[in-house]
C-alpha cells in the first residue's frame, strides 16, 4: 500500500508566531500551509486528507475550539495539536477528552517539536485506517459496524437495509475480514472504535 502524504497546517492569527511556526515545521521535511484564521483554514483545505493541524486555541473570529468541532462534525482525520495559553490549560485538556491529539503551551516550540513526531505517526496510521475503510463497500460498512457492535448474523441480516439473508450476511462479514487484514470481531471493534472520527 503506498503511503499517503501528510501535510502540516498552522492555524494562527499571531502572524509572526505564525511564521516562527512554518520555518520549524518546514525542518521536518512535509509540505506545511499555514493561515490566519479558522475560517480560512476550513474554506481552504480538505479536510477527509489526512494531515495534522496545529491550531491556536484562541483566535479572532472563529476560535480554535469552534474549528475543532467543525472536525468532529464532519468526520475529519486530521490530527489535531491545540497551541494553548497558560490561562487556556484546562479548555485544552477538555479539547483532549473530546478527541484532540495533544496540546502545548505558546510559544515552547521545543515541547512542540518534542510532541510533533507522534501526531505525525497518529495522521499517517489514520491514512492507513482511512484507506482500508474506503476499500469496503457501502454494505460492508454497515455489516461491519452492526459485527463489531457484537451482533449475530441473524440480526445483522434483520437490521440491514435493505434486509438480507444470514448467508449474505456471513459473506459480508469474511470479506470485511480479509479486506481489513482481521480475524475476528473483537479487533474489529477495537479498530472501529480507535477510529470513531471516521463516523
Amino acid at each position: 500500500m503506498m503511503e499517503t502524504p501528510i501535510t502540516l497546517y498552522v492555524v494562527d492569527d499571531d502572524e509572526a508566531l505564525r511564521k516562527s511556526s512554518l520555518m520549524l515545521l518546514f525542518s521536518q521535511g512535509l509540505p506545511v500551509q499555514a493561515f490566519g484564521s479558522g475560517e480560512a483554514f476550513l474554506a481552504g483545505t480538505d479536510l477527509q486528507k489526512p494531515g495534522c493541524v496545529i491550531l491556536d486555541l484562541r483566535m479572532e473570529g472563529m476560535s480554535g475550539l469552534t474549528v475543532f468541532d467543525t472536525l468532529r462534525q464532519v468526520h475529519s482525520p486530521l490530527v489535531t495539536l491545540f497551541l494553548s495559553g497558560h490561562g487556556d490549560i484546562p479548555t485544552a485538556v477538555e479539547a483532549i477528552q473530546q478527541g484532540a491529539f495533544d496540546w502545548v503551551v505558546k510559544p515552547d516550540t521545543q515541547a512542540l517539536l518534542h510532541k510533533l513526531p507522534a501526531a505525525i505517526a497518529e495522521a499517517r496510521a489514520r491514512a492507513a485506517a482511512q484507506q482500508l475503510w474506503s476499500e469496503l463497500t457501502p454494505r460492508e460498512r454497515e455489516v461491519a459496524r452492526l459485527v463489531a457492535s457484537g451482533q449475530p448474523n441473524k440480526e445483522i441480516a434483520r437490521l440491514v437495509d435493505p434486509p438480507c439473508s444470514p448467508r449474505s450476511v456471513e459473506t459480508h462479514r469474511a470479506s470485511v475480514f480479509a479486506k481489513l487484514h482481521m480475524a475476528n470481531a473483537n479487533e474489529l471493534g477495537r479498530w472501529l472504535a480507535g477510529n470513531a472520527w471516521m463516523g
